[in-house]
């Protein structure tokens, strides 16, 4: 076991690019939402991540008007007919992500539990993202859900976060976050005094020039969730 772990009660998990990603090629062949739109990948992961609130803290569930308003923040002139479709697509490639998870996370999950470890999630995901998690191998696993559209705290908010201690009873220094540095949730962590590991593989593959800047709150860094319980 990672030697941060070993005298942590409760372990933290992200959820999107540490134990699952949309966009891995174990998810499934459709295209990505803004290709489907027609829109610049960058205008549209700008609208996801940093543009888009209301849906990440539960104000606007409603799938059609939380892809509505990203995309036509880009193209207003996009038709309701693309947007339905876009929706539909992308509540399929969620499904998948939560249903078709890699052996490696469920063996994980599987290892800490084995042990006595309270796991917890802690994630930014609209309404959309957050339903099919009921139906994923990884729920089974998890003592605690905390999604951003449940509590109305996202990452970085340092509210989140102690929400999930406080619920927990425990002390921030109980317990270690995981994650792979997106919403800049690792310095939101440490900064309530939780230890961080930076998890760097998902993320290398897709956004390698993302990651000089988040390991910049990272206690410890790894590639792959394995190395949690090899190291």
């Amino acid at each position: 076991m990672h030697a941060c772990l070993t005298n942590k009660k409760v372990i933290l998990f992200d959820l999107y690019h540490t134990l699952t990603a949309l966009e891995s090629t174990w998810v499934d062949n459709r295209p990505f939402t803004y290709q489907l739109l027609g829109v610049d990948k960058e205008a549209w992961l700008y609208q996801v991540l940093q543009n888009s609130p209301d849906r990440l803290t539960g104000k606007k569930t409603d799938p059609f008007e939380i892809v509505s308003e990203m995309a036509r923040n880009i193209d207003p002139d996009i038709t309701d007919d693309l947007i339905q479709r876009a929706v539909e697509n992308r509540t399929a490639r969620v499904a998948n992500a939560l249903s078709n998870v890699p052996d490696e996370t469920l063996a994980v999950l599987r290892h800490f539990k084995s042990q006595g470890k309270t796991l917890a999630l802690i994630s930014n995901a609209d309404a959309m993202e957050a339903e099919p998690w009921s139906r994923s191998p990884m729920a089974a696993y998890f003592d605690h859900i905390f999604f951003s559209c449940d509590v109305g705290y996202a990452k970085p908010d340092l509210r989140i976060y102690r929400l999930c201690l406080d619920t927990l009873g425990i002390d921030a220094a109980d317990a270690v976050f995981i994650g792979d540095g997106g919403s800049n949730e690792l310095h939101g962590a440490q900064q309530v005094g939780l230890a961080t590991i930076m998890i760097t593989g998902i993320i290398s593959e897709f956004w390698p020039e993302k990651v000089p800047e988040r390991r910049q709150h990272a206690d410890y860094e790894i590639e792959w969730l394995r190395e949690l319980i090899s190291a």
